[in-house]
């Protein structure tokens, strides 16, 4: 004899909301605010990248074009000049380069940020309205998460982190670098350097706190008891990664703003007791 069989519950009928979302709060905001200040961000920095002039004042250079690789900056730290630097040739590569040298650093930090878990989520939210905020409908049909090309490139995200930290630690010697004045002596402290200290400590609070640094510190550990060194160190990036979201914001405009301070000095427009 078969045995029963238990039949199958009544199916849930959905609920017919034909409104986009029923939050009555002003959820929009946050998109668009993030969308405003990453805009605002791509804007200045193109615009920035392709001046390619006044971006060296001894002792200071912009995040954007550290490290430095023309020919001018070179020249300044030998204490040729301490003014602006015009020279757009490469001297790694040779003197074929014309364009501006920013393009090639700002590829890793570019890279980093694109695929940083915070960013990914800013950006869709932002610009693709996938979705725009929670309990808010999206206008795609379709979701394939990130397992088709291009968004299955944010896979590389842990790489350009590797690639942050090196250039974390080269922002780090500029700041350190900032404390001689621009014939090399050392114990001056001016805005500048207060500037391009606060830039580099800002930027390893970001990479510090990314989800991918807690995961490589003590993500993979099964037994915390086992590796007591690495477990204090989780704990630590754990509780920056609760401030993940302040530092990456901080970061982006306050690199934004060292470039342009060190701008206003190498071109004039700021000087005495301001540099």
């Amino acid at each position: 004899m078969a045995a029963p069989t238990t039949p199958a519950p009544p199916e849930r009928p959905r609920a017919d909301i034909g409104t986009k979302t029923l939050r009555t709060d002003a959820w929009w905001r946050a998109p668009a605010i993030s969308a405003f200040v990453l805009t605002a961000f791509v804007v200045y920095a193109t615009i920035a990248v392709f001046y390619n002039k006044d971006y060296y004042y001894a002792p200071y250079i912009s995040p954007f074009y550290s490290p430095c690789l023309v020919a001018g900056c070179h020249l300044a730290a030998q204490g040729y000049t301490h003014a602006r630097v015009n020279v757009p040739h490469l001297t790694v590569l040779g003197y074929w380069w014309s364009i501006s040298p920013a393009i090639l650093i700002l590829i890793f930090p570019l890279g980093y940020r694109l695929t940083c878990y915070y960013y990914r989520r800013t950006y869709y939210r932002s610009y693709w309205l996938s979705p725009p905020a929670c309990a808010v409908a999206e206008p795609h049909k379709r979701y394939t998460g990130e397992t088709r090309f291009p968004l299955i490139l944010q896979n590389v995200h842990r790489y350009f982190f590797y690639a942050g930290l090196v250039l974390n630690a080269i922002l780090t010697y500029d700041a350190v670098v900032a404390f001689r004045t621009h014939t090399g002596q050392w114990g001056h402290f001016g805005v500048g350097t207060a500037v391009l200290l606060i830039n580099a400590t800002l930027l390893w609070l970001y990479s510090l706190s990314c989800h991918s640094c807690r995961h490589i510190v003590g993500g993979r550990l099964k037994h915390f008891s086992r590796h007591p060194i690495r477990f204090k160190m989780w704990g630590v990036v754990s509780k920056l990664n609760t401030r993940h979201m302040q530092f990456a914001w901080s970061s982006l405009i306050w690199v934004a703003l060292t470039d342009l301070y060190v701008r206003l000095v190498a071109s004039g427009t700021i000087h005495g007791a301001w540099v």
